[in-house]
C-alpha cells in the first residue's frame, strides 16, 4: 500500500500507515436522549437552540490537535522528528496535513515502517506517530579480500559515493551499489571471476553487521599482445604507445621491456585501443582505424622461473585487428571566422607542424591548444575551434580548414578571494597581473598563481583546481573567485642533523614568512655544531610604499671550521688517522665572521618575472690556521698589501657590493616541478675595507615534468638541471682571499667528493728547521763543551709546503632525475660535474713581505764550527718562486659524481633530510714530479729539489741528518679523492 494513504471507516479513523488499513477506536462524548413532551415544547425549542450553539463550540474544540506523541524511536531524538512535521499542537486538525507530515518523514529514509495514527480525547486530538527506525550498521566485515586493502575499498566507495560506512543506516540500495563497486574494484586488479555474497546478521536490539563474503577467484594477467594488419608499424612501437596494459620494463630496452605482465582491466583496454590508433595517426596514418580488440583467457602454464614450480592464474591474450590506410603529408592549414586575430600567419605559427611534415594528430592537438591560449589572452574564454579535414588521395595529403568560433572578448569584473583568514586581500592583489576592469587574459591568470606560489603563503595553487571564473554572458565580463589555503606563517621548532657543511648540529630557529598577514618576513635562527655555529637574525619586506620595492637586512655571526679529516669523519662516520705527510695535504683552519647584510631588489617590469638586485654587505673575520697547509698558503698569499704572517689574518674587513639579475619561472623553491631561472652577480669588494677582487658569477636552472623519459607537463618525475659558472679575482695590486676562492666537493654541488676537496694543490715556498742528529739518533750540540745544555744545533732548510689553492675559476653543472614515491619522499638518481682550476697564476702571488721573510735567511750549515754555522746559502738562490704554482696533474681535473638519493622533507626546519651514495668515475688521483717550470728537472717532489748534500756539514751526522731530511720532506705526495661516498644530510643541492 502507498504510504500516503487516507481510510475513513466510519467513526473509527486512523490517519496514514505503511501497513494498510488498520482502525483506530476514537473516543466520543454521547449526549442525553430527546423527551418529547408537548407541554414542554416551547421550553424544548429553548434548549435546543442553546445545546446547538455549545454542540457547536464543542465540535470545534474537538477538532483542535492537543498533542503530537512518538512512539518507537530508539536513536532518533524525539524533537528530531517533531521538527518534521508541518502539523504542531494547537493547530486545527487538517487531513491533508497529516498526509504531508507522513510523506515529510518518510523521504527522510530514516524508517522502515511509519503510521501515524488519531485519537480524540476530551480536550482534542492526539496524534500518535508510530516508527520503526532502519537498523544501524554496527560493522562491514570484509572476508577473503587479499588483492586490494581496505583502505582502497573506502577510497573507491568514498569516489564512487555508495555512502555505506559503519554507523550509517542500513540501506538495501546502498548495500548493492558497494557490492557492484567492489567487484569492479577486484575486476581492475585482475579477479574478472570474483563473486561477492551479502551476509546480512541482525545485533539486537537495532544494528546489523553487514559482511561481504569474497571470493577472488585466479589473477589475470594480460598475456600475449598482438596485432593484425600492421604492415609499416611493428608490434613493438605499438605496444610502447599502450599504457595501461603493456608489460612493466624497462623502457627502449629491447629485450626488458616486457619482463612482468600487467594486471587486465578490460576497462583499460579501449584506452589503450585509442592510443594504438594516435600512434598511427602521429605517423601519418590519420585514417588509420583500429577494429575491436579480441580477447581469449586461457591458463598461464609453464614453470615459475623462482620456484620451478607450474603457474598458476589465468592469462588474457589481446588481438588488435588494425587497418592501416593510406599515409598523409600536410598540405597546409587554413582558418576561417578569425574576426578578432586576421593575421594568419600568426595563428598558423601556433602550430610547430610545417607543410609538408607527416600528419600528427598530437602536433595537431597541441596546436590546438596553443591558439585556444593565444585567443585567451585577447579574452575569447569560450573560444573554440573545430579542425576539418580535406584528403587528397592522390597526392596522399591534408589540408585542415580551423573553423574559429571566436564568440566575443570578456573583461574581468571582480576579483574576489576565499580562505585567506591570515594573508590580507592586498597582499594577494599585489602579486596577480589581472586588474579589475581590464580584459581578460588566461596566461596572465596563469602567471598571476605562479607568482603566488613562489610566495610560499600557501599551498601550491592550480588554475583548473583553485580558481573559478563565473561568466556573464550578456555583460560580456567574468567574475574571478580564487580559493587559497594557507601554510602555516609561524614556524617555531628544534632541528638538528648532519651537514657537510655544518657537521653535526643542533639548533632552535623561529620564522614567519607572512608577519601579520603583509608578506614580510622575519626570522631568527641558531646553530651550534661540532664543525659551525651560526646564529642569524634577519627581516625582509616585499613592497614599500605599495611599490614593488624588496628591501631587507640581516645580522650575523658565525664561526666554521674547514677540517677536511674532520668533516670526513662527521659525515661518514669512519675514523681518519692521518700521518704527518697526509695532514700536510688537507685544509684546517677556521673563520669566525660577524657582520651585516642590506638588499633591495625592484622589478623590470610586472610580467616578465624579472628582477634587479644590489646587496652589500660587510663583515669583519678573522682566520686560525692550524695546519701547515693552511699556514703557510693563507699567510703568503698577497691579499693584503702590507701585512705578511699572522697579522694578515686578524681584522679582515670585507665590505662588498653584489649586483644581481634573475630571471625567475620556478614554480615552488622547495619541490620544484617546472619553471627555469636565470641569474648572473657581479659582487665587488674594496668599497672601504681592506681586501679588494671582483667575482662575476652566472647561473642556469631547469626544472622539467617527465613521464618516463620523455618530457611531460603533467608528468609525475622531474628532471632537473643546472649549471654555475664563476670567476674571482683581486686588484689594486692584491689577489683575491684565500677563503673566497673556488673550493667544490660537497652535498652542495659535487655530492661524492669531500667538503671542499675538489680543488687544485699548489707548492708554497716554507722554511723548515730541522736537529742535527747523529746516526746514534742524539743530537750534535750547539756547545760542544757543554752538552748538558740540551741545546742541539738547529738547520734552516728550505722546503715547499702542500696546499690546497682553491680555483679561480669554477664550472659546475649537475642534472638529477627525480620520482616522487609517497608525500614528502623523493629518490633521486644525479650526475654532478665540475672543474675547479686555478687560469691567472697571477692571482696566487706571495705578498713582497712574506716573500722577502723567506728569501733574507741564509739556509743549510755547510760547515759548523765552534756552535755556529757557516757558508749558508742565500734564500734568494734556492730557487724559491713568488708566484705559488698550482701542482701538476692536480689543477685542470675534470670531476665527476654519479649515484642516487632519497630525500624526506623534514616538516620543521623546512629542509630534506638526504640519503645518498654516490660513485666518481672521474676523480683526482695522482702522484705527481716536481713542477718543471720550477726547477727543470723531474726527478722527486720539489722539496727534494731544494733539500741538498751541500746543506748539512760533512761527516756522519750530516749524512745521516741529510738522509731523515729527505725522508720527512722529500718524498712525492698522492692525492687520492675518494672513489665512492655514503653520506647523510640536511640540505639541498639545487
Amino acid at each position: 500500500m502507498k504510504p500516503n494513504q487516507w481510510s475513513n471507516h466510519g467513526p473509527h479513523q486512523y490517519a496514514c500507515s505503511t501497513q494498510g488499513s488498520s482502525p483506530v477506536k476514537i473516543k466520543h462524548i454521547s449526549a442525553s436522549r430527546l423527551v418529547r413532551t408537548p407541554r414542554l415544547f416551547g421550553r424544548f425549542a429553548l434548549l435546543l437552540a442553546l445545546l446547538a450553539t455549545a454542540g457547536s463550540a464543542l465540535a470545534q474544540q474537538s477538532e483542535t490537535i492537543e498533542s503530537i506523541r512518538v512512539i518507537g524511536n530508539r536513536r532518533i531524538p524525539k524533537e528530531t522528528i517533531l521538527a518534521r512535521l508541518f502539523t504542531h499542537s494547537g493547530d486545527v486538525y487538517d487531513p491533508i496535513s497529516i498526509e504531508r507530515d507522513f510523506n515529510s518523514l518518510w523521504n527522510t529514509g530514516y524508517f522502515e515502517n511509519l503510521r501515524i495514527e488519531r485519537e480524540d480525547s476530551e480536550k482534542g486530538i492526539i496524534l500518535d506517530v508510530f516508527v520503526k527506525e532502519k537498523p544501524t550498521i554496527r560493522e562491514i566485515n570484509y572476508k577473503g579480500l587479499n588483492a586490494v586493502s581496505q583502505s582502497d575499498v573506502l577510497d573507491r566507495f568514498k569516489k564512487e559515493k555508495v555512502g555505506l560506512s559503519v554507523e550509517s543506516q542500513y540501506d538495501p540500495a546502498k548495500i548493492l551499489h558497494a557490492t557492484t563497486v567492489l567487484k569492479e574494484l577486484l575486476s581492475e586488479h585482475g579477479h574478472q571471476f570474483a563473486t561477492v555474497k551479502l551476509d546480512i546478521k541482525d545485533i539486537p536490539p537495532a544494528s546489523v553487521q553487514v559482511n561481504f563474503n569474497i571470493k577472488e577467484g585466479p589473477t589475470v594477467k594480460v598475456g600475449n599482445i598482438k596485432f593484425v594488419g600492421n604492415q609499416h608499424l611493428n608490434g613493438l612501437v605499438l605496444r610502447r604507445a599502450m599504457k595501461n596494459l603493456k608489460p612493466i620494463g624497462i623502457p627502449y630496452s629491447l629485450f626488458l621491456e616486457d619482463i612482468f605482465p600487467q594486471t587486465f582491466d578490460a576497462s583499460k583496454l579501449e584506452e589503450d585501443t585509442e592510443r594504438v590508433r594516435l600512434a598511427y595517426r602521429d605517423k601519418g596514418y590519420a585514417n588509420a582505424a583500429i577494429e575491436e580488440p579480441r580477447t581469449q583467457i586461457r591458463d598461464q602454464g609453464g614453470l615459475n622461473i623462482f620456484t620451478f614450480r607450474p603457474n598458476k592464474g589465468k592469462r588474457i591474450d589481446i588481438l588488435m585487428p588494425v587497418e592501416e590506410g593510406a599515409r598523409y603529408r600536410l598540405a597546409g592549414i587554413t582558418f576561417t571566422g578569425n574576426k578578432a586575430a586576421p593575421n594568419t600567419r600568426a595563428l598558423r605559427s601556433t602550430f610547430a607542424i610545417k607543410d609538408g611534415d607527416w600528419f600528427n594528430a598530437t602536433m595537431i592537438q597541441k596546436g590546438l591548444e596553443n591558439l585556444k591560449k593565444a585567443y585567451g589572452q585577447l579574452g575569447y574564454i569560450n573560444f573554440g575551434a573545430i579542425p576539418k579535414p580535406v584528403y587528397d588521395d592522390q597526392k596522399h595529403t591534408v589540408t585542415l580548414d580551423i573553423d574559429i568560433d571566436e564568440g566575443k572578448p570578456f573583461y574581468v569584473s571582480r576579483i574576489e578571494f576565499q580562505g585567506n583568514t591570515i594573508t590580507r586581500d592586498k597582499v594577494i592583489r599585489r602579486e596577480l597581473m589581472l586588474d579589475e576592469g581590464s580584459i581578460y587574459n588566461s596566461q596572465l591568470w596563469e602567471y598571476s598563481l605562479l607568482r603566488l606560489n613562489q610566495l610560499e603563503y600557501f599551498e601550491p595553487l592550480k588554475v583548473d583546481q583553485d580558481s573559478e571564473a563565473h561568466q556573464d554572458e550578456e555583460a560580456g565580463t567574468v567574475d574571478l573567485l580564487l580559493k587559497v589555503k594557507e601554510k602555516g606563517k609561524n614556524s617555531i621548532g628544534l632541528n638538528g642533523g648532519v651537514s657537510g657543511l655544518s657537521g653535526a648540529f643542533l639548533g632552535v630557529n623561529y620564522q614567519t614568512n607572512n608577519f601579520l598577514g603583509l608578506g614580510e618576513t622575519l626570522s631568527l635562527q641558531g646553530n651550534l655544531g661540532n664543525v659551525a655555529r651560526t646564529f642569524q637574525f634577519g627581516f625582509s619586506q616585499p613592497y614599500v610604499r605599495n611599490r614593488p620595492v624588496h628591501l631587507g637586512f640581516q645580522l650575523f655571526n658565525s664561526k666554521q671550521d674547514y677540517n677536511a679529516a674532520k668533516q670526513y669523519q662527521t659525515t661518514t662516520g669512519a675514523s681518519v688517522n692521518l700521518s704527518a705527510a697526509q695532514q700536510s695535504l688537507t685544509q684546517n683552519y677556521n673563520q669566525a665572521s660577524t657582520g651585516l647584510t642590506l638588499s633591495a631588489s625592484y622589478p623590470l617590469k610586472r610580467h616578465a618575472f624579472q628582477q634587479l638586485g644590489m646587496t652589500y654587505r660587510i663583515d669583519k673575520s678573522t682566520i686560525t690556521a692550524f695546519s701547515t697547509a693552511s699556514q703557510t698558503f693563507f699567510q703568503t698569499i698577497s691579499f693584503r698589501s702590507g701585512i705578511q704572517g699572522n697579522n694578515s689574518l686578524a681584522g679582515i674587513i670585507n665590505s662588498s657590493a653584489s649586483f644581481s639579475y634573475m630571471y625567475n619561472t620556478i614554480n615552488n623553491p622547495l619541490r620544484p616541478r617546472s619553471g627555469k631561472e636565470y641569474s648572473a652577480v657581479f659582487q665587488v669588494a674594496g668599497i672601504g675595507g681592506n681586501v679588494r677582487y671582483i667575482s662575476p658569477l652566472v647561473a642556469y636552472k631547469r626544472f622539467i615534468g617527465m613521464h618516463y623519459l620523455t618530457p611531460a607537463t603533467n608528468g609525475r618525475n622531474v628532471l632537473g638541471l643546472r649549471a654555475q659558472l664563476g670567476y674571482v679575482q683581486g686588484f689594486g695590486g692584491d689577489v683575491a682571499p684565500p677563503n673566497n676562492r673556488f673550493y667544490t666537493g660537497g652535498e652542495g654541488d659535487l655530492r661524492g667528493f669531500d667538503i671542499r676537496g675538489a680543488t687544485p694543490y699548489g707548492y708554497v715556498p716554507n722554511r723548515a728547521t730541522v736537529q742535527l742528529t747523529n746516526p746514534d739518533g742524539s743530537c750534535v750540540p750547539r756547545d760542544p763543551t757543554n752538552p748538558q745544555l740540551n741545546q742541539c744545533l738547529q738547520i734552516a732548510l728550505p722546503v715547499y709546503g702542500i696546499a690546497s689553492i682553491g680555483g679561480d675559476t669554477s664550472l659546475t653543472t649537475n642534472a638529477e632525475y627525480r620520482i616522487p614515491i609517497a608525500g614528502p619522499v623523493m629518490i633521486s638518481v644525479f650526475d654532478d660535474f665540475g672543474i675547479d682550476t686555478a687560469l691567472n697564476h697571477g692571482q696566487l702571488k706571495q705578498s713582497p713581505e712574506g716573500f722577502a721573510s723567506l728569501t733574507a735567511p741564509l739556509y743549510g750549515c755547510p760547515v759548523f764550527n765552534n756552535g755556529a754555522c757557516q757558508g749558508g746559502i742565500p734564500g734568494s738562490l734556492v730557487g724559491f718562486q713568488q708566484n705559488i704554482r698550482p701542482i701538476a696533474g692536480t689543477n685542470f681535473v675534470p670531476r665527476m659524481s654519479l649515484g642516487s638519493e632519497i630525500s624526506v622533507i623534514m616538516p620543521i626546519i623546512n629542509a630534506p633530510f638526504r640519503l645518498y651514495y654516490a660513485y666518481n668515475p672521474l676523480r683526482l688521483y695522482e702522484s705527481p714530479y716536481c713542477n718543471s717550470v720550477i726547477l727543470g728537472s723531474n726527478k722527486g717532489s720539489c722539496s727534494a729539489e731544494l733539500i741538498t748534500r751541500d746543506l748539512f756539514p760533512p761527516g756522519g751526522a750530516g749524512d745521516y741528518t741529510y738522509t731523515e731530511a729527505l725522508q720527512a720532506y722529500g718524498s712525492r705526495y698522492l692525492f687520492r679523492e675518494p672513489r665512492k661516498t655514503f653520506r647523510l644530510t640536511v640540505s639541498t643541492t639545487f
